[in-house]
Parts: structure tokens; sequence; C-alpha cells
């Protein structure tokens, strides 16, 4: 299995997972970038694979998904993306060998796949950063990026957006003693994805909320030292941080 990162409108990455002659493509937001990707690979469409409803996730779905092409989504997005023909839940299993996690907390469909020592996981865990809680509570989406953290150290993790020098700027002002985001900022490519596992347990704040640094910068905000409270503390600053 190889992967091939496709972006997509401004900031956005489909991916194509492909086995052999076919392909799964994760989040198609718009059609033609996949399209092209399809073809310079010479490889068929054969899954589409949700990773939540949100339109810049699902914009190409209508235009990819040909006959015979599966639409993968879970089941609280029924009605919510387009096209589905597979609805999963947690556990379950999709083409090409792929476990599915529920990341509820961005959305509370929010999806990752997991699969041949990757991780596709949208806008639940991005490099050096988390979604937004746009349906979730901090307590879901905590709960969401622990299981995603408790993955192997060398899980590749393929994320939704370029946020990756943002999110990295943040870190340095949660952590700003913490010597591992300084060196990730120094050598940050212009594409940053994939990351790994591991990267995230030494540079994420999110992942990193009983960490004494992490918790000091919570607490200076108002928050005690429980790691749900320190999570919404930090979570809440990143929504304003410019």
């Amino acid at each position: 299995m190889r992967v091939v990162a496709v972006p997509c409108l401004k900031d956005n990455y489909a991916y194509l997972v492909i086995d052999g002659d076919r392909a799964a493509v994760v989040d198609p937001g718009e059609a033609a970038p996949v399209a092209g990707a399809l073809a310079r690979e010479r490889v068929r469409l054969a899954a589409i694979w949700l990773t939540h409803h949100h339109h810049d996730h699902v914009g190409g779905v209508a235009e990819l998904a040909r006959d015979g092409v599966e639409v993968v989504a879970h089941t609280h997005d029924r009605g919510r993306a387009p096209r589905v023909t597979k609805l999963v839940g947690d556990g379950d299993a999709s083409d090409f060998g792929a476990r599915i996690i529920h990341n509820p907390g961005h959305t509370l469909g929010a999806i990752s796949y997991v699969v041949d020592s990757c991780v596709f996981t949208g806008d639940t865990l991005f490099a050096a950063g988390c979604g937004r809680l746009f349906e979730g509570s901090p307590a879901l989406m905590h709960a969401s990026l622990a299981r995603l953290a408790a993955l192997a150290p060398d899980t590749r993790v393929y994320f939704g957006h370029e946020y990756t020098a943002a999110n990295l700027r943040f870190a340095a002002a949660v952590e700003p003693d913490n010597a591992a985001i300084a060196a990730r900022a120094a050598a940050l490519p212009a594409c940053s994805t994939p990351s790994t596992i591991a990267d995230e347990l030494a540079t994420n704040p999110f992942l990193r909320t009983s960490e004494p640094a992490v918790i000091a910068a919570a607490r200076a905000r108002g928050a005690d030292s429980d790691p749900i409270a320190v999570f919404a503390a930090i979570r809440s600053w990143k929504d304003g941080f410019r």
C-alpha cells in the first residue's frame, strides 16, 4: 500500500490510498485534483472514505462517486454526507483492511481510518494541533485524541489541513522551553504531511495535557490541573490565537 497526498482547495489534503491498480480517496474536498492524481497514478477509484461531513472534505464526492464506488461515512452522518453507500461505527472494517475509530469532538460523526501503520484523521488530529469543537465537548475530544495517541508511535498521521506552521507557533507559546517544538518548526517542509504519533506526543499540546508546562499554561488561564480542564483551556486559547 502507498499513500499520495492530494492538495485541495486552499489548505486541505485529500489522500489516495493505493493498493495495486485501485485506490480509495480520503476526504475529496474537490474533484479535479483527485481525478488528476488518479490519472497520474494510473489507478481506478474504488472507494471514498469520509472522515466527517464538512463541505471542504466532501465537496468532490458527487462528481467522483460513479457506479461501484463505495462511499463510507459514520452512521451519525447519515443524510449529512453525500452519496454514502456504507455507514460504519467504531471498530468496523472498510475496504483495503481499514479499521474505523470513532472520534467525536470536531463533529459527532468524525472518524479516523487506520490501515497499514497509517491513520487518516481528518480534522480531529492535526500536526501539532487538533480541530475546533463544532459539535462535541472538551471531554469527547480529549477522549478521542487519547485513543489516537495510543496508536503505535511510528504510525504515520495523515491529517486534513496544512496548518502545521501556525499550530507549532501556538505550541511554542504553550511550551516555550520544549526543544522538540523548536526543532520541528525549524525543519518544517512546505508540505508537512504525514506526521507520526511520536511527533505528536512530543510536540502537540493537545496530546500533552498531563505535562507540567501545559498544565501551568492552562492554570494561568483559570483551569485546574484535571486533563480535560487543561485541554478545554488550551483549546479555548487556541481558538483566539493569532
